[in-house]
């Protein structure tokens, strides 16, 4: 596994070794040393999946402290663009955003540590992320920015663009503006 650093503090491309002849394909998702070595976590609580339409925007989600957690995210089937917004106050890109192609095609994962949002757009129907979280949900913990506030076109590199599908929740989420006018944010 080989790690490219991205363009915010601790977050990381990780590109992973895919095996492949006549029966098909072998990936490795995780190897704790290379993330060791890179002084990131180690210790994952849970895993998910989601499944998600074209057009579906998740996000930009994250939990607050004591519950904030380091994430891994793959693409296991589709194509989707994935976000990360910088919350962390001390960071020198704090309000700062990128985004990054993940596709089924391509053996990479995103290492977000704590006190980034995350978040993607479906671009394909089946769209299928894989997160390893480090902490346990704390649904009282949950918090997020809205996506469409991020400086983020969740639409690049897609065959069309959608009206985004967000859920109720997501919908109300404050504005990045708003949240980083708060007092109390993510570490």
């Amino acid at each position: 596994m080989r790690a490219e650093p991205l363009a915010l503090p601790g977050c990381y491309l990780l590109h992973g070794n895919r095996l492949c002849d006549a029966r098909g394909d072998f990936l490795k998702l995780f190897h704790a040393p290379t993330l060791a070595a890179l002084g990131l976590e180690t210790a994952f609580a849970e895993s998910y999946v989601s499944t998600s339409h074209a057009g579906v925007v998740r996000g930009m989600h994250f939990q607050r402290p004591p519950h904030d957690h380091a994430k891994i995210v793959t693409c296991l089937s589709g194509r989707a663009r994935d976000g990360l917004v910088d919350l962390r106050r001390d960071s020198p890109t704090l309000g700062r955003s990128i985004s990054l192609m993940l596709t089924a095609d391509e053996p990479a994962m995103v290492y977000i540590p704590r006190g980034i949002a995350h978040g993607f757009a479906a671009h394909v129907d089946d769209t299928r992320l894989w997160y390893l979280v480090s902490s346990v949900h704390a649904p009282d913990a949950d918090a997020g920015i809205h996506a469409d506030s991020v400086g983020i076109d969740w639409w690049e590199g897609a065959a069309e663009s959608f009206a985004p599908n967000l859920s109720a929740r997501d919908r109300v989420h404050p504005t990045l503006a708003a949240y980083l006018e708060q007092t109390d944010f993510a570490s």
